[in-house]
């Protein structure tokens, strides 16, 4: 009598959600803002979340989510297509060419050694060989899922890394083509081989995308300007229209995405487009798509069926097993040491963007049965979990042999040690008068540490169409009020000031610009707490300004006059040279106002005393490079968790000096949190946030998590 009266209260709930589209749309909301966070929390890949979450709505789990409506496939589709477009966008090409001999090397064995053993295993459980050479190449691809873990311990300058970084462009690319095959195969009821002929046309095909749309991209960019607005539609513009050619020639739609996203790569490079791009998929569109994939596993049947069970748990191990000695031999063919090979074979586990793609395309066209995709899903989960905890464990090891190559002196345009003619210029953007003082204070403070140094108030007023505009003689008086101040105050400051009014476009390209002509060392900006949905798609000033920057931008929120800042906080993630920057950053403000600066390292509460040791040992060497007669201090805390190390360790300190990082995100789109999004929000300081340019490093940069993009104050 309960179980049907439990049936008869889901049902009309099902029926309901069936007919009202918003509400289904609503819930996978609140799916898609909540259950990535707890995942994260846990240390599991969000999207991990987002799969389990569409198991238990659908109709399999607790059956309250509509399977198939139209607004659900809709937004499903155009989450596929997406996924696969920013997985070809988000490869970075730069690196397959820095080792393409190696990258190839590596991406052909851990592509071909997964094919030919997922092949032989389909075979021996009796599938065909379409299907067979199908499920083998979806197992070949990888996924680099725990890129922002390798990037935040400072070990993506390692040639193994860097491997097997370019090492996805094969992987991708050969499992999508091998798709596109066995598609054509099955439509035409027609063997793998027979179908090689069309083989030469999907080549072409390929060739004229990535050769054509790179040109036409490059050419569209250089005319279009600073508009990233039309930047933004016709990098989407690209995706449809290649896809709507691949239909003409039968060519599956995730394949063309894919072609776009690398062909696109390039002209679109590391800036505001490729991140705006990445993030309207990423909040929206993937997160559906791998929820509707969950509603699609039926789990009982799948636990219900021995066979699937052991194809499933031999397929598991077979990928495992491949990875490994792929991984193996590239030690043998490249000469890595241990550490390197395991951190190789880590990184190539996960099966997550291609995977997932090409499996339900393959389902969705009688490639692969329901109990096939169910297999499928459970290798993702099994490998994306394990490999990003192996990854966790194997990449440690590597930051050792990357500090050894790593420079510390003259890292940064503004050197303590300057000695030359050249003028050290700081550019001050005002616009705010209550925290222009304080910017005003820093900006002298740093540059009574150089000779010749001066310091350039900069006003931008916004141009209109009629330079007679009323508007913009309102916005000039303000200006001007604003640099009279500024001057003033630079001048009781004893430094020299040359303030600068700008009439531009918008204050991101105004500041990037004048901060050029003027040829700055720095640019010395404020911050306030706006943090809306329109200023994280759209961006704001001070992510186009760090984007745009030929300089270091140093983005402050300061509580109190820099002049009584007298205990300083650097924590440091990392031992990259550009998430050190904050280090010297920090000892010209100390030795410019007579404080003392203490580098923190937080690490896991299981590290050895040895590794602390070596770590405390290797800050010392660090240290010794960046200071003068007044060196940090180092402490070194072992804490479960980084973020409350340092809100701890911060309540002694006037001011913490953090690096802008932006974590990369997966094909998936899916960003990671960063340590850097807790504090800024939580710590009760001062706080100043320090940028590279993106030429220098493309991790040093705006995180996507952070509570920017912030507009200036």
């Amino acid at each position: 009598m309960e179980l049907m009266l439990h049936v008869l209260a889901v049902e009309p709930t099902a029926q309901v959600l069936a007919k009202e589209p918003i509400i289904p749309f609503a819930i996978l909301l609140v799916v898609i803002l909540v259950v990535p966070i707890i995942f994260e929390r846990l240390r599991l890949p969000g999207l991990v979340g987002l799969v389990l979450s569409g198991i238990l709505l659908g109709r399999h789990g607790w059956n309250v989510f509509p399977t198939e409506t139209p607004t659900m496939s809709l937004l499903s589709d155009i989450g596929l297509v997406y996924l696969m477009f920013v997985a070809g966008l988000e490869i970075d090409l730069e690196e397959f060419r820095r080792k393409k001999i190696p990258a190839f090397g590596f991406g052909s064995l851990t592509f071909s050694l997964p094919l030919v053993v997922g092949v032989f295993l389909s075979r021996s459980f009796g599938y065909e060989w379409n299907a067979a050479i199908f499920i083998g190449s979806i197992v070949a691809s990888h996924t680099l899922l725990a890129y922002p873990l390798i990037n935040r311990l400072g070990v993506t300058s390692n040639a193994a890394v860097r491997t097997t970084i370019g090492a996805t462009v094969i992987t991708n690319l050969g499992a999508l083509l091998v798709l596109a095959l066995c598609l054509v195969a099955n439509s035409d009821n027609l063997s793998f081989w027979q179908v090689l002929p069309f083989f030469n046309s999907l080549i072409v095909y390929t060739i004229v995308v990535l050769i054509g749309c790179n040109w036409i991209g490059k050419e569209f960019f250089r005319r279009a300007g600073d508009d990233e607005g039309n930047q933004f539609l016709f990098v989407l513009l690209s995706v449809f229209l290649v896809a709507l050619v691949a239909q003409f020639l039968e060519i599956e739609k995730i394949v063309a995405a894919f072609l776009a996203g690398l062909a696109v790569n390039e002209a679109v490079g590391e800036g505001p487009v490729k991140e705006k791009v990445v993030f309207v998929g990423s909040i929206l569109f993937i997160p559906i798509f791998f929820v509707h994939l969950g509603l699609r596993i039926d789990l009982p049947t799948f636990f219900s069926s021995l066979i699937t069970l052991q194809f499933t748990i031999l397929l598991v191990v077979s990928l495992f097993a491949s990875k490994f000695i792929a991984a193996f031999a590239a030690k043998l063919l490249y000469h890595y040491n241990l550490q390197e090979t395991l951190t190789m074979w880590s990184l190539s586990l996960p099966q997550v963007g291609v995977t997932l793609a090409a499996a339900l395309v393959g389902y969705e066209n009688g490639l692969l049965s329901p109990i096939l995709l169910n297999s499928v899903v459970v290798l993702m989960l099994v490998s994306s979990i394990v490999g990003s905890f192996m990854t966790s464990r194997f990449a440690v090891g590597l930051t050792a042999s990357v500090i050894k190559e790593l420079p510390f002196t003259n890292q940064t345009h503004i050197d303590a040690g300057k000695t030359d003619s050249s003028p050290s210029t700081i550019v001050v953007p005002v616009y705010n008068p209550q925290t222009q003082q304080y910017l005003i204070e820093m900006a002298a403070l740093l540059a009574r540490q150089a000779k010749n140094a001066r310091i350039i108030p900069l006003a931008i007023a916004t141009a209109v169409a009629h330079m007679d505009a009323p508007q913009l003689e309102t916005s000039i008086e303000r200006g001007e009020r604003l640099l009279l101040k500024a001057t003033a105050l630079s001048r009781v400051l004893g430094v020299e000031a040359q303030p600068l009014l700008r009439i531009d476009d918008a204050f991101a390209q105004g500041i990037s610009r004048a901060a050029r002509e003027q040829k700055a060392d720095l640019i010395l900006m404020g911050w306030g707490k706006r943090t809306g949905l329109r200023a994280r798609l759209f961006g704001n000033v001070i992510d186009s300004v760090l984007w745009s920057s030929h300089c270091p931008v140093a983005v402050t929120r300061l509580l109190e006059s820099p002049r009584k800042i007298q205990r300083i906080l650097v924590p440091v993630e990392n031992f990259m040279a550009p998430a050190l920057q904050p280090i010297q950053f920090a000892q010209i403000l100390a030795e410019a106002n007579q404080a003392q600066v203490t580098v923190l390292s937080v690490c896991e509460r299981r590290t050895s005393s040895s590794k602390i040791a070596s770590r405390r040992s290797q800050l010392s060497q660090i240290v010794s490079n960046v200071s003068s007669a007044h060196p940090p201090e180092i402490q070194i805390i072992a804490h479960e968790n980084v973020a409350q190390a340092i809100l701890q360790a911060a309540r002694l300190y006037d001011l913490v000096v953090l690096p802008f990082v932006r974590n990369r995100t997966s094909p998936g789109g899916l960003a990671i949190s960063d340590v850097t999004t807790y504090l800024a929000r939580q710590l009760t300081c001062s706080i100043v946030m320090l940028g590279e340019p993106q030429r220098t490093e493309k991790s040093v940069t705006v995180p996507v998590g952070v509570p920017s993009p912030i507009p200036v104050t």
